[in-house]
């Protein structure tokens, strides 16, 4: 995922970042986040929160993405709001802890596994989600009975100060914080030394966060990004393919961490396929002639020159508005592998075309690259299916469809190394901000296991031999 530091938007005072994570290592210290039922009243609000103000969120992510309403709904505001609910429902029954069988040699006994809270929780958000990627991980660490201070994306500077606003009137002020600024703000963040740590962004960026919090030993979830393909077989459905392709491409003008970043279509249906998704691309933006609203100056400069290096054929699109920093959807056909286009994630509405010979050609060129955070295939067959789902590594994948891995509590989301490392959503979101402790109680009377106490007889020995 792509991700910046800029200038944060003048605030009136800059936050007392040692006091705020001293208030809520105090409250964690009580105990008070531990109770079932104040993480349930938290995950309640937090649904409340989402719901009650979707006109405020969606003008916000109008003012900071251009994004529309329905787009603001379905990917920032529906699935958190939904998430918080199932997470107040189940979050009993996902911290009883587990009883575990024990074998014969360590009976008398009984062993189970205790989940309990980190403690003090930093989460990073992104700004091209800025809700669904900071308030969501929330979800999980609130569940887990952790103390949080978010970090939302300056970049996203509506959406950060509309967080900043609300958080508060929703949520337990001594337990939950919001934290704005910008990239200096987070590395003075990380140097306090979490319990526990989760950054959505850049693979660059990630890695620097990663040091730092290495040097405080804190644990962390890292939710990259990377090139995530799309393998397009001859026996696909060709038009499905086509219009689901486009349809999450555009979504959010392509500034998605898991969006299409490149096709591989076999040869004998390229032509075909990129000429389906030209007609889709041209029937979805009809009422956007404009083009596609990018975040800022830098990522609308980085884009235009990337498209303006390729030595593919742009077969659609390919203008741009520098006075909107808008850039029309473009398809690039076959691109040089070694171009930027194809090297650095896009995040932006191009996307190139790259023709291949079979699926071994497909297979071969993505396991030749870094691991994406999610990888796509559309095909009717299902052995071909089962090879790409086993020999393709990526965090996530989705078979005749994009995207919808992330909307599924069900499943965990995350990475696979550079494009992240840990998952969450749903109960893997408790088990992520949670330390799965062991715990195993023997009785002391009667003291059965005495034999192996010295002096160690040949005896004793014996019959340790056979026990374990």
């Amino acid at each position: 995922m792509t991700t910046e530091s800029v200038a944060p938007p003048a605030q009136a005072t800059q936050p007392d970042i040692p006091a705020v994570v001293r208030r809520l290592r105090e409250t964690f210290a009580t105990g008070k986040t531990r109770s079932i039922e104040w993480r349930k009243q938290q995950l309640r609000a937090l649904e409340k929160l989402m719901v009650d103000n979707e006109p405020a969120i969606a003008e916000a992510l109008a003012s900071d993405l251009g994004r529309s309403p329905f787009e603001a709904w379905l990917a920032d505001i529906a699935g958190t709001a939904t998430e918080a609910k199932i997470a107040a429902k189940n979050v009993g029954k996902w911290a009883k802890r587990k009883h575990q069988r024990l074998e014969l040699s360590q009976l008398p006994g009984r062993g189970w596994l205790e989940y309990e809270p980190y403690g003090t929780v930093l989460i990073i958000g992104a700004w091209n989600f800025p809700f669904a990627l900071t308030i969501g991980p929330a979800i999980g660490a609130i569940a887990a009975g952790n103390t949080v201070v978010l970090k939302p994306s300056e970049v996203a500077p509506a959406s950060a100060a509309l967080m900043a606003e609300l958080v508060p009137k929703y949520l337990d002020n001594d337990a939950i914080a919001v934290v704005e600024g910008d990239g200096a703000c987070s590395q003075a963040l990380i140097e306090q030394g979490f319990d526990y740590l989760l950054f959505t962004g850049g693979t660059e960026i990630g890695r620097k966060v990663y040091e730092t919090a290495a040097a405080q030993l804190t644990p962390v979830t890292l939710e990259l990004g990377g090139k995530s393909p799309v393998i397009v077989t001859a026996d696909a459905d060709i038009d499905v393919a086509a219009k689901r392709i486009a349809w999450t491409k555009l979504i959010n003008s392509g500034q998605i961490c898991i969006a299409p970043d490149y096709v591989l279509a076999e040869a004998s249906i390229r032509d075909e396929l990129v000429d389906k998704i030209k007609a889709a691309v041209t029937t979805f933006e009809s009422e956007n002639p404009g083009g596609k609203r990018i975040v800022n100056q830098r990522h609308f400069d980085r884009l235009t020159a990337t498209l303006a290096a390729t030595k593919g054929d742009v077969v659609i699109g390919g203008g741009s508005d520098a006075s909107t920093i808008s850039i029309q959807p473009t398809v690039v056909v076959d691109p040089d592998p070694g171009e930027s286009l194809m090297t650095d994630e896009i995040f932006g509405p191009i996307l190139p075309v790259v023709t291949v010979q079979s699926v071994d050609d497909a297979i071969k060129f993505v396991n030749s690259r870094p691991k994406p955070l999610a990888a796509y295939l559309f095909t009717k067959t299902k052995s071909v299916r089962d090879r790409v789902v086993s020999e393709v590594s990526a965090g996530g994948m989705v078979i005749n469809h994009l995207l919808f891995h992330f909307a599924t509590h069900k499943l965990p989301f995350g990475g696979v190394g550079p494009s992240g490392t840990g998952a969450y959503h749903g109960k893997f979101g408790f088990e992520e901000f949670s330390h799965r402790k062991s715990v195993l109680t023997k009785p002391t009377r009667p003291d059965v296991a005495s034999f192996i106490y010295p002096p160690y007889t040949e005896k004793a020995w014996k019959l340790a031999r056979r026990l374990f």
